[in-house]
């Protein structure tokens, strides 16, 4: 239980990478918030849910992170937190002349301003113990392109660049910060994917997740939201005191190309 006594907010934390890295720091034994734009009971179920699993304290708090006073606001109602997990996010594909403005602004505001409001609000408590560690999850996005995907290339290698600004503003005081960079995951949303992908392809499932989806990662294999939540574990870990400032890729070998 290497995180005993401490508390992490997780941002976009009802499924996906943000869920596994909820479960991975209660089973560590940190105390969690888990977070979403939704405040429905299924919500607060789930925090139960993994409090129980892991006898830990687990509380399920709304907030928008499209607004800077909801980002800042959740850290407040929190209580302040010894870990931050920048995780919220939303991805719109489109060429940049079609792009939609209004998804462009949400983009920005929920993959890369809100790890701005939430780290603002988080850096004193954290400076006031000596002690922090911020998250923030980016992408292979975040260290490279991709057609079609201007908002959130442009977002994620912002908080690629953020990750690096605060880790040398938070230098010797105890705190650390770096950028957790995945390629594809297998979380619900992309699961959810694969029928139509087969359909568009007119491929099996095992041959449109190898051509299609994971063309550009060369292991072949999705990565994990278990072995994403781990590698934030260990960035919390003592083993990782040194580490900060630098960006992470879990990403099968994607940004090696």
């Amino acid at each position: 239980m290497i995180l005993k006594g401490k508390r992490a907010i997780v941002t976009g934390s009802n499924s996906g990478i943000g869920l596994g890295v909820a479960e991975e720091l209660a089973k560590a034994g940190a105390s969690v918030i888990i977070n979403s734009f939704t405040d429905r009971e299924e919500d607060h179920a789930l925090a139960a849910r993994i409090a129980a699993d892991h006898g830990v304290e687990v509380r399920y708090i709304a907030a928008d992170m499209s607004k800077g006073e909801d980002c800042r606001a959740l850290v407040e109602k929190a209580g302040g937190c010894d870990i931050l997990v920048n995780n919220a996010g939303i991805q719109h594909v489109a060429p940049v002349e079609e792009f939609p403005v209004d998804k462009w602004n949400a983009i920005i505001a929920i993959n890369l301003s809100s790890a701005f409001h939430t780290s603002a609000a988080a850096l004193p408590g954290m400076r006031a113990k000596g002690w922090g560690r911020i998250v923030n999850i980016a992408s292979a996005h975040g260290l490279t392109a991709s057609p079609f995907k201007s908002a959130y290339v442009a977002a994620k290698h912002g908080v690629v660049g953020f990750s690096k600004t605060v880790a040398l503003e938070t230098a010797g005081a105890g705190i650390t910060c770096n950028a957790v960079c995945p390629g594809y995951v297998l979380t619900p949303l992309v699961e959810a994917q694969i029928p139509d992908q087969m359909k568009v392809h007119n491929m099996d499932r095992e041959t449109v997740i190898k051509q299609v989806m994971l063309q550009r990662q060369p292991s072949g294999q999705f990565a994990t939201v278990e072995q994403l939540g781990g590698t934030v574990v260990f960035l919390c870990s003592p083993a990782a005191d040194q580490i900060t400032g630098t960006a992470i890729s879990v990403d099968g070998g994607w940004t090696a190309l």
